[in-house]
């Protein structure tokens, strides 16, 4: 008889388990956590802590930045990413099904839904063209590199002459020179990035034509995305084992190569040089609030989706922190990265960094490659860059596309989906694809600018806020510290059932306030949206939104009930079939269930499913004709056979 320690080791308490059978046969599990560890570092690390983190640091403070944001992560950040692994991981289920809790907010779900759309067809698009300057850096010389291309305009000025050696002197005479003109500079690598790899339009409403170089790399971005996932957690737990750590990899030789460079030391000194002023500004706060926020990938659906596979004993707790602070480390080691190379841009041209310091698309497309051309060997550390961005944003797509891919094969939840969930895979992904197409055309940038800042913006501030609310007040915080013990074995600490009830969403709604406050219409350069744009995009952050109030109003429509408030009382309770998934891990209050497990179509399974196989295969007298069910104290219920 194994003791509780042996019993816990198979139930995934600790990494490198000893046993690794699914402990859920018909929807699976991780093969061991530290693949469902590496998914979720994978999923929260993205281009965001690349391109935007290092930029809000430096804007806000420098070092001073690094106090309000350790702040957000430990009362904000860490307590809501524990929730929500939590929280899938109790019920095996989806951002859909997770809903039992409280049957009149699942259009909460919904909204994960459509946000996570929103994000993963836009997302890939940014790697597929994180792809195509892959490609492009397949050369002997990177192609933004000169100014005598087919693509350049008067205006362009290189730092670099076409026939250079690596004589100094001549790059600071060439610089002198280009510090001398009078029109404003405009590099390579910006013209290369607009009338090359774009050829932009004047506005969002002239597509002109799909760019057919970046819809092939789309096409490659969203096989290589299906192929990673067409068979679930098996697939894509075995390539995060390269797609999360390899990006360290690259970013600790980016940064090695960085800090020998000449101006290195003054571009991390501007990034890290506090300005504790500006500790005392909303702004600052605000930003350190929402990047944490944004960063973890909290209320997309994905971290509740990929704590689903988990076994029902594992420490998501302390999962949580790891993953976290992981996270959070990232962003922070990037900005080394980053502000060396700029540092050392900027000492080039004699400028200040703040001038050549840049985010978003502007510094992984044209900020970071023009002073990649710069280096000796540029189209390697050119290679080792883009390779690293597309990896960081494959992490995150994984998820994406298993929460939508999850959310459906859950809600449905027949065997027969459940046997053909590749094929749901490759619709979903053959869906994004189409979906995708408008953004490679030469208004795709726009496009993809206006759903990168409203798809993802206010709605999941209120999406998580609800979210909270629904599980601590009508839910009740103390029967879900209860079941948070019960799958544990230890109640969440005190300081996060603080953080929940109170805390973050006190937080998540000073969020809220800032980002309706802080609102300022979107641009792209000079180019100021039009009117009609602005307004699509604010309905696109709404239609999320709007999943919540609709779906409780056709709830309480469908729920039997005398009276108007009878209705929504009997729509706020938990389902039947809401606790854990396996029936043998409903005990306590669960336990009273297990005689209707029929009834809702539990998963009733056997612990050692080996020997149910071998009797299968025995004579049909020789089966008794009762079921035993054994739970993990070796008790046995009997069932008689329907």
């Amino acid at each position: 008889m194994a003791d509780k320690g042996s019993e816990a080791m198979l139930n995934g308490a600790i990494p490198g388990e000893m046993v690794k059978k699914d402990e859920n046969l018909k929807r699976g599990n991780w093969s061991n956590q530290i693949e469902f560890i590496l998914t979720s570092v994978g999923y929260a690390v993205g281009l965001g802590n690349v391109w935007r983190f290092p930029y809000l640091c430096y804007r806000n403070g420098g070092g001073a930045f690094m106090f309000p944001y350790i702040i957000m992560l430990v009362f904000c950040g860490i307590p809501l990413f524990f929730l929500e692994l939590s929280f899938g991981q109790f019920t095996s289920q989806g951002c859909l099904g997770v809903w039992r809790v409280n049957p009149m907010f699942k259009g909460v779900g919904y909204g994960m839904m459509v946000v996570s759309s929103y994000i993963g067809i836009y997302y890939n698009v940014v790697i597929c063209i994180s792809f195509y300057y892959f490609f492009a850096s397949m050369t002997s010389v990177l192609p933004w590199t000169y100014c005598n291309n087919n693509w350049n305009t008067e205006d362009c000025s290189s730092m670099l002459n076409p026939n250079r050696t690596t004589d100094f002197t001549e790059l600071s005479q060439n610089i002198s020179m280009l510090l001398n003109q009078t029109a404003k500079r405009t590099s390579p690598s910006e013209e290369y990035w607009n009338f090359h790899v774009l050829k932009i339009s004047d506005g969002i409403g002239n597509f002109g034509e799909v760019r057919t170089p970046l819809l092939g790399c789309l096409a490659v971005s969203w096989l290589v995305v299906f192929l990673c996932l067409f068979k679930g957690v098996k697939s894509s737990g075995k390539v995060v084992y390269f797609t999360a750590t390899f990006p360290y990899v690259v970013l600790t030789i980016l940064f090695i190569r960085g800090i020998t460079l000449d101006g290195a030391v003054t571009g991390i000194t501007y990034y890290l040089t506090p300005q504790w002023d500006k500790i005392l500004e909303a702004k600052v706060w605000g930003d350190a609030a929402s990047q944490i926020f944004y960063s973890l990938g909290c209320a997309w659906g994905g971290l509740i989706t990929m704590a689903s596979y988990n076994k029902f004993h594992n420490n998501c707790y302390r999962d949580s922190i790891i993953i976290s602070i992981t996270n959070c480390a990232t962003s922070i080691y990037a900005g080394f990265v980053i502000f060396s190379i700029l540092g050392f841009m900027a000492a080039h041209l004699g400028v200040d960094v703040s001038e050549v310091a840049d985010h978003g698309p502007g510094l992984a497309f044209v900020a970071y490659p023009e002073a990649l051309t710069l280096l000796p060997i540029s189209p390697f550390w050119s290679l080792l860059f883009f390779f690293m961005l597309i990896l960081l944003g494959l992490g995150t797509q994984f998820c994406l596309l298993e929460t939508l891919v999850t959310a459906v094969v859950d809600e449905i939840g027949s065997d027969w989906i459940r046997r053909r969930k590749s094929i749901v895979t490759l619709g979903v992904a053959i869906i994004g694809f189409l979906l995708g197409i408008a953004l490679t055309t030469q208004a795709g940038i726009y496009w993809l600018l206006l759903m990168d800042n409203y798809a993802a913006s206010f709605s999941l501030v209120v999406i998580s806020c609800i979210m909270c609310i629904a599980i601590m007040y009508i839910y009740g915080h103390e029967k879900y510290f209860k079941d948070v013990e019960m799958m544990l074995g230890f109640p969440p600490p005190v300081f996060f059932q603080i953080c929940w009830r109170f805390v973050s969403p006190s937080i998540i709604f000073f969020i809220l306030v800032f980002t309706v406050v802080q609102y300022k219409p979107i641009s792209y350069n000079d180019y100021l949206y039009p009117t009609w744009a602005i307004t699509l995009g604010i309905l696109m952050a709404l239609s999320s939104v709007v999943c919540i109030p609709v779906y409780a109003l056709w709830k309480i429509y469908v729920t039997e009930g005398s009276t108007f408030w009878e209705r929504v009382k009997n729509a706020n309770k938990p389902s039947k079939d809401w606790g854990p998934a396996l029936l043998e891990h409903r005990t306590d209050r669960y336990a009273t269930l297990g005689s209707q497990s029929y009834e809702f179509n539990l998963e009733i399974q056997q612990l050692n499913p080996d020997k149910e196989r071998e009797k299968e295969q025995l004579p049909t007298e020789n089966i008794e004709h009762n079921l035993n069910i054994q739970g993990h104290n070796g008790s046995a219920r009997t069932q008689n056979p329907v």
